[in-house]
């Protein structure tokens, strides 16, 4: 190849850039637009706290948008826990590449409107960002994928250069594996050749980067139970087991004075041999208030990444307000244990059971229910995926794309892997740390809607097998 005909190959390749990146640009209203009806619904898949109706109005809309798009093969299908899995598929051109976009259109529960300083339903701007729960995770991500797909009809017409299938989750945020269990079951419909799993984040705003592992994660609920019913603490505290400090006294033996995390059986001194997470962005990211130290003997990388955490999500006690002088006849509370990429989570559920069973004072009663459990993910690098990807993030972004660990889980990547052996698995999205998912005041950049949805766009453009 001469050096001219190089140059003009150098210069299609720019226009097209330069004409998806103006095109994605143009789109970002339309964006806007979609995430603040999306954000309206109040989709947590738990009829206890939401109506069921406000999912299946998310799912509708998500579905009607992909037909609009051209994936015309839309379907609404009902999976093991009663959700409904969005599948949408437009097929290729005749030996292109087929691509998998997942995304959730669930979301966590709001933990106290009272907590957030905008509107929880309601998109709300504010200091260049957008707020509103699952504006980031992961109903940023399902319009960052409509952006894409948008931008490539704009300049291409109605055909995609790549078969194109989506496909929304309805339960993921509680982890009771719909479409986990829907994946085998329905191997042929959502067959494909690279999967992009649009749940993840960059490591800053403005980083491009590929989520390398995932944490597993084990949910249980402990149960104390010590008297009958409630004494009167004056004639009977000292003396009568009290439930609740049992189950203080118990959870106190899962994390040491540095903690770390010490369920028996368990090892805690892995490292991260990755892209290190510096303390002070850390601190900043996470909230962390001054004099407070970290927990942990690793770096902050090794905490998050590589070693496992036992977090209390909740307790059932009486409140302060309204309680009585009383010594607790009962206690509970919700565990979630993250473990990294080698550890087997139903070892951890057993390590994690016989820790707690083992550890009770005064000879309480105990129950130990599992909620849920999912094996961690190591995602492999390499292949012509992962190369179409790093390209279109380096045009996108105009930096080179660094790496990291992840300390969320996504169960479905290993039914992936296991059901699709051969397709390579890309973890991304716009889901940054200052985003606050799963927090109150979850919010997301509009700049990593656009540039994640350039990237994916640029991908689909020039990916080949």
């Amino acid at each position: 190849m001469t050096e001219n005909a190089g140059a003009r190959i150098d210069s299609r390749i720019n226009s097209r850039i330069d004409a998806l990146r103006d095109a994605v640009r143009d789109l970002m209203p339309r964006a806007k637009s979609d995430l603040t009806e999306l954000v309206s619904y109040k989709s947590v898949y738990d009829e206890r706290q939401f109506p069921i109706e406000e999912c299946h109005r998310a799912a509708h809309w998500v579905a009607d948008a992909c037909a609009a798009e051209g994936l015309a093969d839309v379907g609404l299908h009902p999976t093991a826990d009663g959700s409904l899995a969005v599948v949408a598929t437009r097929p290729g051109p005749p030996d292109a590449p087929h691509v998998l976009l997942y995304c959730h259109y669930d979301v966590q529960p709001p933990l106290g409107e009272d907590a957030w300083r905008t509107p929880v339903w309601e998109l709300t701007e504010r200091d260049g960002r957008w707020y509103g729960r699952g504006a980031a995770d992961c109903k940023g991500n399902i319009v960052m994928h409509l952006t894409a797909l948008r931008a490539l009809r704009k300049l291409g017409g109605d055909d995609y250069p790549v078969g194109i299938t989506l496909v929304a989750e309805g339960s993921e945020e509680q982890g009771t594996g719909g479409l986990e269990d829907f994946v085998p079951r329905n191997a042929d419909l959502l067959r494909a050749d690279a999967i992009l799993i649009g749940d993840c984040g960059n490591f800053a705003v403005g980083v491009p980067t590929f989520t390398e592992t995932l944490r597993g994660n084990v949910n249980v609920v402990v149960r104390i139970e010590t008297l009958s019913g409630e004494m009167h603490s004056g004639m009977f505290g000292g003396a009568a087991p009290d439930a609740l400090a049992a189950l203080i006294q118990l959870l106190a033996t899962l994390r040491d004075a540095e903690g770390n995390t010490t369920v028996a059986g368990l090892a805690n001194d892995q490292t991260w041999d990755g892209v290190q997470y510096p303390e002070a962005q850390f601190r900043s990211d996470a909230g962390v208030l001054d004099g407070v130290r970290l927990t942990g003997s690793g770096t902050v990388a090794d905490m998050l990444w590589a070693r496992p955490a036992l977090t209390v999500l909740g307790i059932d006690a009486p409140g302060v307000v309204g309680s009585a002088a009383a010594v607790q006849p009962r206690a509970a509370a919700r565990l979630n244990l993250r473990i990294p990429p080698g550890i087997d989570p139903q070892r951890a559920r057993k390590s994690l059971t016989a820790h707690l069973e083992s550890h009770v004072p005064f000879g309480a009663r105990i129950t130990v229910e599992t909620e849920a459990t999912g094996a961690p993910f190591r995602s492999p690098a390499g292949g012509p995926a992962r190369t179409a990807m790093e390209a279109a993030f380096a045009a996108s972004y105009g930096r080179e794309a660094t790496t990291m660990g992840q300390g969320g889980s996504i169960p479905l990547c290993t039914v992936f892997a296991d059901t699709y052996p051969r397709a390579e698995i890309l973890l991304m999205g716009v889901e940054e740390p200052t985003c606050l998912i799963h927090a109150p005041n979850e919010s997301v950049d509009p700049t990593e809607i656009e540039h994640m949805a350039l990237a994916e766009a640029l991908f689909l453009a020039t990916y080949t097998r």
